[in-house]
C-alpha cells in the first residue's frame, strides 16, 4: 500500500519535470532559431540589369538588334509587296472570270499564309538566337553572384524583381559587384 502511494505522490513530480524539460527544450530551440536569424545574411541581385549593364550583355544586345533589324526589313519588304499584290487584285478582280478571280485569291491566300509562318519561324528565330546569346552570360553572371556572396558571408541572395523583392536596402544589393566582376 505504501508503494503505490510513493508511485501516486511521484508521478505528479515526474509530470512537473517533464513539462520543465519540454519546456527547456522549447527555450533553447527558439534560442538556436534565433541566433540563427542574426547570423542570416540576405543579398539582391538584379539579373535584367546585369545583363543590359555588363560589357558582354551590351554585346549582345547589339548583335540581336542587327539580326532583328534585317529580319524586320525583310519582312515589312515582304509584307509591302503581299499587300501590293491584294490592292492590285481588288483594282482588277471586276474585270476577271470567277475561276481567274477564285485562283488568284487561293493565291493570295497562299501568300499571306507563307508571311504569316515566316513571321512566326523568324520570331522563334530570334528568341532562339537570344536564349542562345544569353546562357552563357547567364552562367558567368551566376557563377559572380555565387563568388561574391561568400566574400561577402550572405546566406541568401534573391532576385530583385517587383512581383518578388519589395523593398531591400541598397547596401544589400550585390548587382554593381557582379557587373564590375564579369567587366
Amino acid at each position: 500500500m505504501k508503494q503505490k502511494k510513493l508511485s501516486a505522490s511521484l508521478k505528479p513530480h515526474i509530470f512537473i519535470q517533464l513539462i520543465a524539460i519540454a519546456f527547456l527544450m522549447c527555450a533553447l530551440i527558439l534560442h538556436s532559431a534565433v541566433v540563427r536569424a542574426d547570423d542570416t545574411k540576405i543579398g539582391v541581385f538584379d539579373m535584367q540589369k546585369a545583363l543590359q549593364s555588363s560589357s558582354e550583355g551590351k554585346k549582345a544586345k547589339a548583335e540581336l538588334e542587327v539580326t532583328f533589324n534585317k529580319t524586320k526589313k525583310d519582312l515589312d519588304d515582304q509584307a509591302a509587296t503581299l499587300k501590293k499584290s491584294q490592292e492590285d487584285f481588288q483594282k482588277k478582280q471586276k474585270a476577271m472570270s470567277e475561276t481567274a478571280k477564285r485562283d488568284q485569291e487561293q493565291r493570295l491566300q497562299k501568300k499571306i499564309m507563307d508571311y504569316q509562318a515566316l513571321l512566326e519561324k523568324s520570331n522563334a528565330d530570334i528568341q532562339k538566337k537570344q536564349q542562345e546569346m544569353s546562357e552563357p552570360i547567364i552562367r558567368k553572371i551566376r557563377e559572380k553572384v555565387a563568388e561574391i556572396s561568400k566574400k561577402k558571408s550572405l546566406t541568401l541572395v534573391v532576385e530583385k524583381n517587383d512581383n518578388i523583392v519589395i523593398f531591400s536596402e541598397d547596401k544589400n544589393d550585390i548587382t554593381s559587384d557582379v557587373i564590375s566582376a564579369i567587366n
